[in-house]
């Protein structure tokens, strides 16, 4: 790719994910309540029974639209855009260091492995996440806290500028990187998409056999080739998030301010035995939701231009 197609695509991801980032913020906002452990302060229904004599009050957390409608109420539409600043600030960089660190290792792994396979592409991808993860990381940190300091109406919001002294002065720059090994354990997401992807697509060549047709039936077939591909894509997507998605919950969790939460593995396992393994997934519909946020792509692959490549390659076969 010459350095003008390169400084395109990164203007391009660029304008997108701030699009994308404002869409989706009230969302991510949403979601990542729906995540925390104070999620339980948003009681949807109190329910007392005894046992052995002391009553218990059992808390259902409410859902996205619950969630939604309390967020309303008690804090007003401003809350929903909690964190959009950093959200906003981390679209270029995150982008650029992701696309720059795919490049550069794509290159270097071409000298190694077969040019432009499937393995290829795989570990690019997840060196490309594991550089920009490292290097964003205080920026998700700060988005997260913001979207999390949940006031009411009137009282005076924490400023990003307020939240970055509060994570020095309490945990030293070393609280800057708190969620980032669930960051870490999220690029999974890249090698389960690939798998799916790589299995759906080799069904839908073997599915198509060579035949003869006019140019109107071969137009209509690329067409055809082009909606499969991207399907299949979608579908990978939407299975590898959710099969990898207890990362989310275990990374917003670590990043809480006060979090008793220490480690990826204690998290993991702390979490279902209070709440149950229903609490790893909580989130997971708007989060689907919400894919285009710019964290979240930090596990996603640049896939288009490489689906365009597969497309030529079936048509030059079939």
């Amino acid at each position: 790719m010459s350095q003008r197609d390169t400084l395109v695509h990164l203007f391009a991801g660029g304008c997108g994910g701030t699009v994308g980032a404002i869409l989706t913020c009230p969302l991510e906002v949403v979601k990542t309540r729906l995540q925390s452990s104070s999620i339980t302060l948003y009681v949807s229904e109190v329910q007392l029974s005894t046992v052995n004599g002391a009553s218990v009050a059992r808390m259902s957390p409410p859902g996205p639209l619950h969630c939604l409608k309390l967020i309303l109420e008690k804090e007003g539409p401003r809350s929903l855009f909690r964190g959009l600043g950093p959200n906003l600030v981390g679209v270029a960089p995150s982008r650029a260091i992701y696309f720059a660190a795919y490049s550069t290792a794509k290159e270097k792994l071409n000298g190694v492995l077969e040019p432009d396979s499937t393995q290829v592409h795989m570990v690019s991808a997840g060196m490309a996440g594991f550089t920009a993860i490292t290097a964003t990381n205080p920026i998700w940190l700060i988005k997260t806290r913001l979207q999390l300091d949940a006031r009411n109406r009137g009282e005076r919001k924490m400023s990003a500028f307020e939240c970055v002294r509060r994570v020095y002065q309490t945990d030293g720059l070393r609280g800057f990187y708190r969620g980032m090994s669930a960051s870490y354990a999220g690029i999974s997401e890249t090698v389960i998409h690939f798998v799916i992807y790589e299995n759906i697509k080799r069904r839908l060549l073997e599915a198509k056999a060579p035949q003869n047709m006019d140019e109107e039936e071969e137009a209509s077939k690329d067409a055809s080739d082009f909606v499969g591909m991207m399907l299949a894509a979608a579908t990978s997507k939407t299975c590898a998030t959710t099969i990898a998605y207890p990362h989310e919950v275990i990374r917003t969790r670590l990043r809480e301010e006060g979090t008793k939460y220490r480690s990826f593995f204690q998290t993991l396992m702390t979490v279902p035995k209070e709440e149950g393994y229903r609490a790893l997934y909580r989130g997971l519909t708007t989060h689907l939701c919400s894919l285009h946020s710019p964290e979240a792509q930090n596990t996603t692959l640049p896939r288009l231009s490489s689906e365009l490549k597969s497309l030529q390659s079936v048509q030059k076969l079939v």
